[in-house]
């Protein structure tokens, strides 16, 4: 049995990562989140979700960590949780809260402006229904008005083939007003100068300021919106896409260890081995 003095945080993806492409389960990753849960290891989830989605699986994982919602948008952080809070937090409801993102209506202001510039059709979430989102992404209704509320990052698509040369000259318009484009495991994100990578660091900053410890730091992705995460930690590991292959682009610009599994599934076994390995 290996140990280690370093205290583990582990930092996940949720939408085809912990979470099943297309059911939304992490039954399959049960045995490992029981095993971290006995040994306190603190599971922080860094999703592009919205936050209301985010505290929805928050309590179906039974874990009250700190969280990263909208690729970075903003870490909501429980009150009490640290015992040297940093400064520069807002306080709201049972939150402390660092916002990093860019406004959301600035955020659909660009992209209406930048598409119409391009002669492009795209589609926004801030354009379709909450009934649309729930038939689209198989959501509740509930959980679908949850996905709507969005405060730091637009999900988008393109109606039309595009090439990718149009989608890279469109990449650097947004970037003359400093914001930025990232793939998802279903749309792509516009975001201002946050992503997942830059809010990782800075938790972990909290986390070894008031632990007062080492630490080893494990992300857990499959999409491109989270090399940004996984450049961020200690210990980088991709799961496999629901096609059972894993992400190319990311294989190109990060050396990471490869989960072996799909989802869930993959989430699970690396996990375990982890635990093993550490503990």
């Amino acid at each position: 049995m290996a140990n280690t003095r370093r205290k583990i945080l582990i930092y996940t993806d949720l939408d085809g990562t912990l979470l099943d492409h297309h059911t939304y389960s992490f039954q399959k990753a049960l045995p490992a989140l029981s095993q971290i849960k006995r040994r306190n290891v603190p599971l922080i989830l860094c999703s592009s979700k919205t936050k209301g989605e985010i505290e929805e699986y928050q309590k179906k994982l039974r874990i009250k960590h700190p969280f990263i919602s909208e690729n970075g948008g903003a870490i909501f952080i429980p009150k009490g949780y640290f015992n040297k809070p940093e400064k520069n937090l807002k306080t709201k409801g049972r939150y402390l809260i660092l916002e990093l993102g860019t406004p959301y209506k600035e955020l659909r202001r660009r992209l209406s402006e930048v598409s119409h510039k391009f002669a492009v059709r795209v589609v926004g979430f801030g354009d379709l229904t909450t009934k649309q989102i729930a038939s689209m992404f198989n959501l509740p209704y509930k959980e679908a008005k949850l996905a709507k509320k969005r405060g730091y990052d637009e999900p988008f698509y393109f109606q039309d083939e595009i090439e990718p040369k149009q989608i890279q000259a469109i990449e650097r318009e947004f970037d003359k007003s400093g914001l930025n484009l990232t793939k998802g495991g279903r749309f792509f994100h516009l975001l201002g100068q946050n992503d997942k990578g830059k809010a990782v660091r800075l938790l972990t900053r909290m986390y070894k300021r008031n632990w007062n410890t080492d630490l080893l730091t494990v992300g857990m992705g499959d999409s491109l919106n989270d090399l940004p995460m996984l450049k961020a930690v200690d210990v980088p590991i991709l799961v496999k896409h629901k096609d059972n292959v894993y992400d190319k682009e990311i294989l190109k610009r990060l050396k990471v260890q490869k989960a072996r599994g799909i989802g869930p599934s993959g989430w699970n076994r690396a996990v375990l081995e982890l635990v093993r390995k550490y503990y």
